[in-house]
């Protein structure tokens, strides 16, 4: 494995790999090499299906294919996915409960100059309100890897979300454990919990690092299962430490920071503090400088663990 590789690069991968492994087809909305289904396409030509610019009818496509008893894959821009195709995820794969897989790329705010238009901000929060559905993020290429195999093994609706760029390898492809519905812990803290989601997972560490160098001991959770969410686990760290970061690169409304607050309030009221996207549309421009501008970065994370704990 790369020092660093993009998921989405990572779910391509994935696909050609495991496609002797499993049985399922791959749909494409006419963004193959960015989706990075290509890779699939080019392995097993036969299962793979370009849908043009019509991601609405990939959906329904991929609905009606399912419901013969086939697993699909269908693949486009996180935007593309959840905004425009929604009432067709809606309808035709969630109300029914299909074995449909949908892999959503350029998920957030940091996939850089496609500009506010194609950020996508709140896919997390659309996906995981519909009944049944599965929602993961994975932190990096090893992560992004588990979470399509665990998909294929899951019967039901599961939304996969991918990012551009790449980012560092954080996890051991020969030791790291997905399981849907749980969490992973990188670092043990008794001060403060960070919980982190998707590429922001490694901003988290670096923040953990900067904190520890404070004198502040705090505990880093990698949250890839959005929904089903580890409540268990997110109790515990209330429980054990004095409150609780989240982070995400996507909108504070409706994602890991709303997730995260329904168990706390519900089972065990902590401190929470929410690093994201002010509920505000993003803007074209480099990583380094969108991370600064929104406060997406280690900075921002040490500032609010800090004012956590000062209160």
């Amino acid at each position: 494995m790369q020092n660093k590789m993009s998921t989405r690069k990572a779910y391509g991968m994935a696909l050609a790999e495991l496609g002797e492994k499993y049985d399922f087809l791959v749909l494409d909305a006419d963004l193959s090499k960015a989706t990075m289904t290509k890779m699939f396409q080019d392995v097993y030509p036969q299962r793979f299906f370009n849908m043009g610019i019509a991601e609405c009818d990939m959906m329904s496509t991929a609905a009606g294919i399912a419901s013969c008893g086939k697993m699909v894959f269908a693949s486009t821009f996180a935007m593309f996915a959840a905004g425009r195709a929604y009432e067709q995820i809606r309808n035709s794969i969630a109300y029914p409960r299909l074995n449909v897989k949908i892999g959503g790329t350029h998920g957030g705010l940091l996939i850089g100059e496609d500009g506010g238009s194609h950020q996508c901000i709140e896919d997390l929060s659309i996906m995981r309100t519909l009944p049944g559905f599965v929602v993961l993020a994975p932190a990096d290429a090893v992560e992004a890897r588990a979470v399509v195999e665990a998909a294929m093994n899951y019967e039901g609706p599961v939304y996969m979300r991918f990012g551009r760029m790449d980012v560092p390898v954080i996890y051991d492809s020969n030791t790291f454990k997905f399981e849907i519905g749980k969490a992973t812990v990188l670092k043990e803290g008794c001060d403060v919990t960070i919980i982190a989601v998707g590429e922001m997972v490694y901003e988290a560490v670096k923040a953990a690092a900067v904190l520890e160098d404070q004198g502040v001991a705090a505990r880093v959770i990698d949250m890839c299962s959005i929904k089903p969410i580890d409540a268990d686990i997110i109790i515990k760290a209330a429980k054990e430490t004095q409150g609780i970061v989240t982070v995400e690169d996507h909108n504070v409304v409706g994602g890991l920071g709303s997730a995260v607050s329904e168990v706390v309030t519900e089972k065990y009221p902590v401190k929470i503090r929410k690093v994201g996207v002010k509920d505000t549309f993003g803007r074209s421009g480099k990583r380094p400088d969108l991370a600064a501008y929104y406060g997406l970065d280690v900075e921002t994370i040490v500032k609010n663990a800090n004012d956590l704990l000062s209160k």
